[in-house]
This record gives structure tokens, sequence and C-alpha cells, in this order.
């Protein structure tokens, strides 16, 4: 038999940072997408992700996000699997793009879905400000933490060998 038995040419044991944060940042989104949907539009039913038409046509929307959210989840956890089996899993790398991928989502839903697309709001027949202010807010804190992890891992190496 000719040539390399391995399945992967790559490098194994080696960091990869980038890969490692770029997966986080998918499952994040996935899982923020599945609490948002999870939690408001079926647990509580204050809206669809499409409002602005029929109750038929929200629930498709939803059914719709809820598709994405699965896809995103399974290829963020593919490519963290892959990560891990080459070890090149930077774990820090991985946390911090959770973070970010999970305040981004909920940050993009507040400012874009909600003020610019109109697509929904958080409830319906309430004084919105506070509810906004607490998604917003709460979207910034997670995206802030993800940004801090990710430059804290940048800047220091690896303890204790974990990455």
């Amino acid at each position: 038999m000719t040539g390399s038995s391995l399945p992967d040419a790559r490098a194994a044991d080696v960091p990869d940072n980038r890969s490692s944060a770029l997966a986080g940042v998918l499952i994040g989104i996935a899982v923020m997408a599945a609490v948002d949907e999870i939690v408001f539009h079926q647990l509580l039913a204050w809206h669809h992700f499409y409002d602005r038409s029929t109750p038929s046509v929200g629930l498709l929307s939803d059914g719709l996000l809820h598709a994405a959210e699965l896809l995103a989840l399974v290829g963020g956890f593919f490519w963290f699997a892959d990560l891990r089996r080459r070890g090149a899993l930077a774990a820090r790398f991985a946390w911090g793009g959770f973070l970010l991928g999970a305040g981004g989502f909920q940050l993009f839903d507040g400012l874009v879905d909600h003020k610019v697309l109109r697509l929904h709001q958080i409830r319906y027949g309430v004084h919105l400000v506070p509810y906004d202010v607490v998604w917003n807010v709460g979207g910034a804190v997670l995206l802030l933490a993800g940004a801090a992890l990710v430059w804290r891992a940048r800047s220091r190496p690896p303890r204790d060998g974990s990455r």
C-alpha cells in the first residue's frame, strides 16, 4: 500500500484558533436562536419570527427559523467534533466564539429584525422600551464577553496543556 493511511493529511495537535472560534460562533447562533424560538415563540407565544402576515405564515416562518437553527447546530457540532478529533480544538477560542455567536444573534435580532425590518416585536400590547433594553443589553453583554474571551485567549499562551 502506498501513500498515507491517515484519512486527513492536516497536522494534528496544532490548535486551530480561527476554526475553533468560528465553530463556536455557529453553535452560539444556533443555541440562541433555539432559546428565542422555544421561549418566546412557543412557551410564551409572544411572537413569531414573521408577524406581519397571517398566523399560518408566522408559524411557517418559525418552522423555517427552526430548520436553519438545527442546520447551524449540527454543522457547528460536526465542525467542533472534527477539530477535537484532529487535536486542533482551541477551547478558549471556541467558548469565546460561542458567546460571540449568541450575543451577535440576539443583538442582530433586537436591532435589525425588531427595529429595522420590523419582522416582529418581542411582545405586543406592552410598552416596548424595557423589553428592548433588556434584550439588546443582554445581547451586547454576551457579545462583549465573547470578544473579551477571544482577546484574552489571543494574548495568553495556553496553561497546563489546555487550549
